[in-house]
């Protein structure tokens, strides 16, 4: 890995988990292992091409792992990896900061939230 200077230490987290889609597939991983067709269902705005591109870039920085099954058809799940469970508090304060937002500007939180186990 390229040495690299910041000017605060937030500037490397967000390089590793910042954007849009990350985050969502961090959280999505908190809840178990997932394939890539299990993640698109969840993420219907991802395009495919996003997805594996996000995926290659997390297992790529340790983040997740990519679990491939010998067997046909190919079978790949991707799960977190010790390292990527150690964003879990700070995943957890994300999802909870942007439901306080969500009430603050909407009032309602279920009038927003598409129904999802993650918003239960």
């Amino acid at each position: 890995m390229q040495k690299r200077k910041y000017n605060i230490a937030v500037e490397a987290t967000l390089e590793v988990i910042g954007g849009k889609w990350k985050c969502v597939i961090l959280c999505h991983l908190t809840r178990g292992k997932k394939r890539t067709s299990e993640l698109k269902r969840l993420m219907p705005g991802i395009t495919q091409k996003m997805l594996t591109q996000q995926l290659r870039e997390l297992e790529n920085d340790g983040i997740i792992r990519r679990i491939t099954y010998n067997q046909v058809p190919p079978k790949v799940e991707y799960e977190l990896s010790e390292y990527g469970w150690s964003l879990k508090s700070i995943l957890d304060s994300l999802c909870a900061w942007g439901e306080q937002h969500i009430l603050k500007v909407y009032g309602d939180k279920y009038a927003v939230l598409e129904e999802s186990i993650l918003n239960q």
